[in-house]
């Protein structure tokens, strides 16, 4: 990240701007450590006489010039990446003419050559602020602008931005700034819709290219040459035509950005970026071996996820970073509602968001490093510490609680009611809720304090008492929450009934219900027969920690782990007997046995390696120290 823009600041300058356009012209044929960056951008003052500051980081500033006036460019500090604008008008034109760094680390222009071919390769990767490094810019979400773009490059190269080029013009003997005279393409790009710096975009380089279209809408897929006989782009584009149907049909809107290209970069420094029209990716996502198909599913999770971000974060953006978890949760919800209802990965996508997502969010809201979802984000150093499992995958987990609390249907008309009034526009968190509350009739006030402003996990447990024909005479549901995070929040929850028939572990009943407070009473299962297993949270509603009474757990344990006809609820269990190993309320040897008795019935890779890492951790950590050789050779007998 290039300079520390802190909230306040940007505030000020939001008060005192308003961005209308970028003109951005580049020249990448300077040589391998800069490259020749002029921008012109026009935007108005509220306040004419007033100073503010545009960014521009690690840059040789050459000329500047303010409503025709000259700057002295003195004042620019390339560390911090401003230079001051002094005495501004109602109207003002800027333009700067600077030469820029290539940057190797990931941010800004990343320069790659390929040890294969010794081919060079760009490509931009600009959140959270790091637009400024490729071109002058007032780098913060809310002030959106079109961007237009020129770009001079060797002849041999693709170059792919926001929007497809315009007009491309062969330059066979090119001379730029250096005098370096060589075969050169200038590539004009049309100016964007109104979007943030943050989702501009360049890739250049000579890129392998493959295309088709869906629906009106150009597709593009591109790695570098030497990768493409890896790249299977058949699998991608049949993953992106599924996502643009449904997100057209459960969004309301068709897509924005007229074409929608997908590019796999050398060395990126995340997994995927939702550049508008332009989205990257980590290059390990083109396969170059076999691979399983959960790792294919995964992928089809990304390529999903950065779809939805065109709607979620591009169309509609987050004001500032504190709404940085929304931006994200939303994205991986909307990734995982696709997959289960438009991909061939159908309901079993709920498992793997069960199996993976949740419990990467499990783990680090029971860390001394956890924090609310809702981050205090007082400038873009406290951005970076937030890009985690509470920002990405708890954040999810609370939006399918709150989808459960509000109704599907309901939840998919206030985005819709969200996406229309605010198409273009910056939001905040209270604008979505109070979509959803129009749309539900529900009060969310309460609903954001429990989930978004506090930490932790809470723990649900059945509390029952039977009769002498074993039915029951009471239910409830039993909330717990540690002294250091005392919340109890409100949760939706499903608790299922699962009975053995024909040596199958089925569900018999189910109800559905708010749980709220330390003790829920559940009237609805009083005089139903106690069934083998009682599963609280059943399809995974809510996000809690969940306990099993000691039949449910003995059922279990004597095999009805393997007799599950439906891999969401053995997965519930596996993490809920993980749970209870984890806090000392199963001991590590009815874990193991629970393991052996039910690891040949998981059918799901990622769920198999989550179980027996756990399993293996249990016996190394948490069993007494005179068992463990023989806990582990149980194991290892078993597989």
């Amino acid at each position: 990240m290039a300079g520390n823009l802190t909230r306040d600041e940007a505030r000020e300058r939001a008060r005192l701007i308003s961005v209308q356009s970028y003109v951005v012209e580049l020249d990448l044929t300077e040589g391998d450590e800069r490259f020749e960056s002029i921008t012109t951008v026009r935007f108005t003052g509220t306040r004419p006489g007033a100073e503010t500051f545009i960014d521009l980081a690690g840059a040789k500033v050459r000329k500047a010039v303010l409503n025709g006036t000259e700057l002295d460019v003195d004042g620019y500090d390339p560390e911090t990446g401003r230079l001051p604008l002094p005495n501004l008008a109602e109207s003002n034109e800027l333009r700067i003419d600077a030469d820029c760094s290539y940057m190797r680390t990931g941010e800004g222009l990343h320069r790659f050559v390929d040890p294969v071919d010794d081919s060079v390769y760009l490509h931009s990767q600009f959140e959270t602020a790091d637009a400024h490094r490729m071109y002058a810019c007032f780098d913060q979400p809310d002030l959106k602008a079109t961007f237009e773009l020129t770009v001079i490059a060797p002849s041999s190269w693709e170059v792919i931005s926001n929007a497809a080029p315009e007009t491309t013009e062969e330059l066979p003997e090119h001379s730029g700034r250096h005098g370096t005279l060589q075969a050169a393409r200038r590539w004009h790009f049309p100016p964007t819709p109104v979007i943030s710096t943050y989702i501009t975009a360049l890739c250049a380089g000579p890129y392998h290219k493959v295309t088709s279209e869906h629906d009106g809408i150009p597709l593009g897929l591109y790695c570098r040459a030497s990768l493409a006989e890896h790249l299977d782009a058949d699998n991608i584009f049949e993953v992106t035509r599924q996502g643009f149907d449904f997100f057209h049909r459960v969004f309301g809107i068709r897509y924005p950005f007229g074409k929608y290209d997908q590019l796999f970069v050398p060395e990126f420094n995340a997994g995927a970026m939702e550049n508008a029209g332009c989205v990257t990716f980590l290059e390990d996502y083109v396969f170059r071996s076999r691979v399983t198909d959960a790792i294919i599913e995964r992928r089809a999770e990304t390529i999903l996820h950065e779809m939805a971000h065109m709607w979620f974060g591009d169309l509609v953006t987050m004001r500032w970073w504190d709404d940085l978890w929304l931006n994200e949760s939303f994205a991986t919800y909307a990734s995982v509602l696709c997959q289960a209802e438009a991909t061939r990965w159908g309901q079993g996508a709920w498992t793997t968001f069960a199996n993976v997502e949740k419990s990467w969010a499990y783990r680090q809201d029971q860390l001394p490093s956890t924090h609310p979802i809702a981050a205090d984000i007082v400038d873009m150093h406290a951005v970076e510490v937030n890009f985690d499992g509470i920002t990405y995958a708890k954040g999810a987990s609370v939006l399918k609680q709150l989808v459960a609390y509000v109704g599907l249907d309901n939840f998919l008309a206030g985005v819709r009611d969200y996406f229309n009034e605010h198409a273009w526009g910056n939001t905040t968190l209270a604008d979505l809720l109070g979509a959803l509350e129009r749309t539900s009739g529900r009060d969310l006030s309460s609903w954001s304090k429990e989930w978004l402003e506090t930490s932790w996990v809470n723990t649900l447990r059945p509390s029952f008492t039977t009769d002498a024909e074993g039915r029951f005479l009471e239910f409830e549901v039993l909330q717990e929450a540690p002294a250091d995070y005392p919340t109890l929040r409100s949760h939706r929850v499903a608790i299922g009934l699962y009975s053995l028939r024909d040596g199958a572990l089925v569900r018999t009943r189910r109800v559905e219900l708010d749980v709220v407070g330390a003790r829920t009473a559940v009237t609805e299962l009083v005089g139903e027969l106690q069934p083998d297993l009682v599963l609280i949270n059943d399809d995974d509603l809510t996000y809690a920690k969940v306990r099993l009474d000691g039949r449910s757990l003995q059922t279990l344990v004597d095999g009805g782990i393997a007799r599950f006809t439906e891999s969401l609820p053995r997965a519930l269990c596996w993490s809920a007997a993980w749970d209870m190993t984890r806090d000392a309320e199963m001991s590590t040897r009815d874990y193991v046995a629970l393991v052996n008795s039910g690891i040949e019935s998981v059918k799901d890779i990622t769920v198999a390696q989550t179980v027996l890492r756990q399993a293996r951790l249990a016996v190394q950590q948490y069993a007494d120290p005179s068992w463990r050789q023989e806990g582990l050779a149980s194991l290892a007998a078993r597989l």
